[in-house]
């Protein structure tokens, strides 16, 4: 077999076979060979067909009146463009596309493109349905033409479709036979159907009294977190359970909290849990768990000091909030402080509510959180309003509604459409007047709250999540 080494200069081989080594015409015959060509610059006139692309570039490729099928590797810097009629197919290998193409059938392996929670608000040039990898939240989003959401799972809900929507309230005080009987503080567990409503029923229970606790959720695994379960300090609890949601069962232990409290909020990712606040030692504490991984709370940062406990809680896909509450002097506030769940960091002060609250409760979709007041003042009677901000926003909050009864402490939790309040403490007179109600509210549209079903007994002080609220998208 003939080698032929070309160090510069050009070769073409003429129609009669020739070769012409550094001459100026366009050749035309045929080449075989029996190996490897190696070439810094190859260019096709006619028909070519290989076994493997790798290292091409091109202006453009046109798939046209024929069908194409890439096995390995291939690279252009232009525009695919496959014609009706025509298909493209990518085999084994990698293909990473930008540009456009109007129809791929992909064999074994297809590549998106990867990018961290900040990129979501590189939005310019982004198509609606534009798919990507979010290696913060480890999860699959689109962008849907204003802002990224994470995929549904739809064989989930369509495998277990009686089980999603559901809000769990864990412990709670229950109507006690007085203000300070030791029976106030709720060994239940419950759930409730938040596209139906009706009653609550019995999912579990703790292994001791618990109130005042938080919860979250990745929408499988629910989460609750610290709680009070006696008198004084020692009452205060660092414990961190878990439930899966789908199925009834007891909660089981998690981890520990960074330090002992109660009445603080959660908020959460597909991936992550928050936890902010605390009643004791230090009420500006925030902490957070990987929902996934059984273990111990780390660091997260600290709240600026205002308000945070017994406040009102919401969170977005990415971002987590606490709405007024108490400061660390016991001073109410209406300050609203915010988070970004996949980074760590102090919470930064991003409005204000319309005014002063203590006790609220808040319940979101991936859109806009609903707070509701509680109270304006220690002792005083509890509030019937209810405001909203816009989570993807900084800003004040702006008036909603009001509830059907005036109530605080109560359990909030929201699907995409609803947001609930359940249970409560109307305060005033009589002394400690427990709710068993739960009230539901359209997200989308400013109105007051309907009747909507209740729980199984009068409580407040609960920590309430769903399998559907606001950090997952929504299903």
């Amino acid at each position: 077999m003939a080698t032929f080494r070309v160090g510069i200069g050009s070769f073409n081989i003429k129609e009669d076979g020739s070769v012409g080594i550094g001459t100026e015409g366009s050749g035309h015959g045929n080449l075989k060979v029996e190996g490897t060509i190696k070439s810094t610059n190859l260019d096709v006139l006619g028909v070519s067909t290989f076994t493997r692309y790798s290292g091409f570039s091109a202006d453009e490729v046109n798939v046209s009146n024929r069908d194409l099928t890439l096995s390995g590797e291939y690279s252009t810097t232009g525009d695919i463009v496959v014609e009706d009629g025509a298909s493209l197919t990518v085999g084994l290998g990698s293909t990473a596309c930008v540009g456009s193409v109007e129809c791929i059938s992909v064999k074994h392996h297809f590549s998106v493109p990867v990018g961290d929670t900040a990129q979501r608000n590189e939005t310019s040039g982004y198509a609606e349905g534009t798919v990507r990898y979010n290696r913060d939240l480890g999860t699959m989003e689109f962008f849907n033409g204003n802002e990224w959401r994470q995929f549904t799972y739809i064989s989930d809900a369509q495998n277990s479709p009686s089980n999603r929507g559901r809000a769990i309230f864990f412990g709670g005080y229950m109507r006690p036979d007085s203000p300070y009987s030791s029976g106030r503080n709720g060994l239940t567990v419950e759930f409730f159907q938040i596209s139906t409503g009706g009653e609550s029923a019995r999912f579990g229970s703790y292994g001791s009294r618990r109130t005042n606790t938080s919860g979250c959720s990745n929408g499988t695994r629910a989460l609750s977190a610290s709680g009070y379960n006696g008198p004084g300090t020692l009452g205060s609890s660092n414990e961190i359970e878990y439930i899966t949601i789908a199925s009834e069962g007891n909660p089981i232990d998690f981890g520990d909290r960074t330090q002992t409290g109660y009445g603080g909020q959660a908020v959460s990712s597909s991936t992550r849990g928050v936890f902010l606040c605390n009643r004791e030692p230090s009420n500006n504490v925030i902490d957070y768990v990987e929902i996934g991984t059984l273990g111990n709370a780390l660091d997260f940062g600290d709240l600026n000091g205002n308000g945070g406990y017994k406040a009102g809680n919401l969170n977005s896909p990415t971002r987590g909030f606490v709405a007024g509450g108490s400061g660390p002097v016991g001073t109410n506030s209406n300050d609203i402080q915010m988070v970004t769940i996949a980074s760590k960091g102090n919470a930064i002060k991003v409005g204000d509510l319309t005014a002063i609250t203590d006790n609220s409760t808040g319940a979101s979709n991936s859109v806009r959180g609903l707070i509701s007041f509680g109270e304006k003042g220690s002792g005083s009677a509890a509030e019937l309003a209810v405001s909203f901000i816009t989570l993807a926003s900084e800003g004040n909050a702006q008036e909603f509604g009001d509830l059907s009864a005036q109530r605080g402490r109560c359990g909030g939790a929201a699907s995409q459409t609803r947001a609930i309040f359940a249970g409560g403490n109307g305060y005033g007179s009589p002394s400690y007047n427990f709710f068993k109600s739960i009230d539901s509210m359209t997200i989308a549209t400013a109105g007051n709250a309907i009747d909507f079903g209740s729980l199984g007994n009068p409580k407040d002080s609960f920590g309430a999540t769903s399998d559907c609220h606001g950090g997952l998208g929504g299903y």
